[in-house]
């Protein structure tokens, strides 16, 4: 049995009862945060933005984490503005990331993670139209990788409620006032009580188990059956040269292979397995004779690690699920990412841009359009 003071039990009841406990102040900006050229945002609302903040800051590729309101009609609405739920907005985070290091399925599954899915009334403590759940897509891309996780979700009958996030297109975000910026650092000890008193902590633990949580992607299971490496012999598969080049690390020669110098919009995937890699929107010339590209398409499907073959260490690509040596990657490439993916032709197959969606890749078709 707890005992509380009679000064604890109105402090603890203030905790459960808002999101804030500050007074008002204006927001840090007046127009809406302006996107980064070399880098994308993902908006999500998930009830109080404090509890958002924590795992997407602790991701691997996230470089900002704004929280705000989103989706309303009020230019620069104050905290009070947005709790009287006339303004239309939702709390809300905007997520900076480098989608070459994380990708939107990932951000996705993070904030899958930290919410009620079935909760039509708002998240937990916080109850309202302004602490209901969201996505906010800026393509059809995100929008088709947010309803696939939602039907697989519901598909999977992990809750016994159907999902009720709503997906919509992004229309504005405006930044909250400042003492709500990285509130779980800026007050720990209350941001604590708040979470653990809210009922969002034992939702979370008891929803999700760790190894769901640590997950590096949602579709693992699925890629992984998807992309198998093929049982059998390789060469006979694809071939003298991409067997060389992906089973035993092999280079080809630079100018003389099938796509340095290709210029049609397209996807690039792995010749032995079809993982999606490179983007014909991303590649450009670097010089070198071989296909170059600033980022992969999606990153799951590239790993990296450290190749001593030459005097120098170096970075080696290889795709994720067959295991192919695609090349290496270099510090060097184009402002946009400061990377140059240097991939051998052999390594990788090229499906042009009106075969993709018969081919099976038809949610990156706008990752590919010129």
């Amino acid at each position: 049995m707890k005992i509380f003071t009679s000064l604890t039990i109105p402090i603890f009841a203030t905790i459960l009862a808002s999101c804030s406990l500050f007074p008002s102040q204006k927001s840090m900006n007046t127009q809406p945060i302006i996107i980064p050229e070399n880098a994308k945002v993902a908006t999500f609302a998930g009830g109080c933005f404090w509890c958002l903040e924590p795992s997407f800051d602790a991701e691997s590729g996230v470089l900002k984490t704004v929280v705000g309101y989103a989706g309303g009609h009020v230019e620069n609405p104050t905290y009070e503005q947005v709790l009287g739920e006339k303004t239309g907005h939702r709390e809300a985070i905007q997520i900076t990331y480098d989608p070459t290091k994380v990708s939107y399925e990932r951000l996705v599954q993070i904030f899958f993670h930290q919410i009620d899915p079935t909760d039509a009334g708002g998240q937990f403590a916080d109850r309202g139209e302004s602490y209901t759940t969201a996505i906010w897509y800026q393509n059809d891309a995100e929008k088709n990788i947010a309803e696939k996780f939602i039907q697989d979700l519901d598909a999977s009958k992990k809750f016994e409620k159907p999902i009720v996030v709503k997906v919509l297109p992004f229309t504005n975000f405006y930044p909250a006032e400042e003492y709500h910026q990285e509130y779980y650092k800026k007050a720990s000890f209350h941001y604590s009580l708040y979470k653990k008193g809210s009922g969002r902590e034992a939702f979370i633990d008891e929803n999700w188990t760790e190894e769901e949580k640590k997950a590096i992607e949602w579709k693992d299971a699925e890629f992984a059956k998807k992309y198998r490496k093929p049982d059998g012999d390789i060469c006979a598969l694809v071939g003298e040269e991409s067997c060389r080049v992906t089973q035993q690390e092999g280079t080809e020669p630079p100018f003389d292979n099938a796509y340095w110098d290709n210029h049609e919009a397209g996807i690039y995937v792995d010749v032995v397995t079809g993982e999606p890699l490179f983007s014909s929107r991303d590649k450009y010339d670097s010089g070198t004779g071989w296909p170059s590209f600033d980022r992969p398409i999606n990153p799951h499907f590239v790993t990296e690690k450290t190749d001593y073959k030459l005097v120098y260490p170096r970075t080696e690509v290889r795709s994720k699920y067959g295991d192919s040596h695609l090349g290496h990657v270099f510090d060097d490439g184009p402002k946009t990412t400061g990377k140059r993916y240097c991939m051998n032709s052999a390594a990788l197959r090229f499906i042009p841009l009106a075969e993709m969606e018969k081919a099976g890749y038809g949610e990156y078709i706008d990752r590919v359009k010129p």
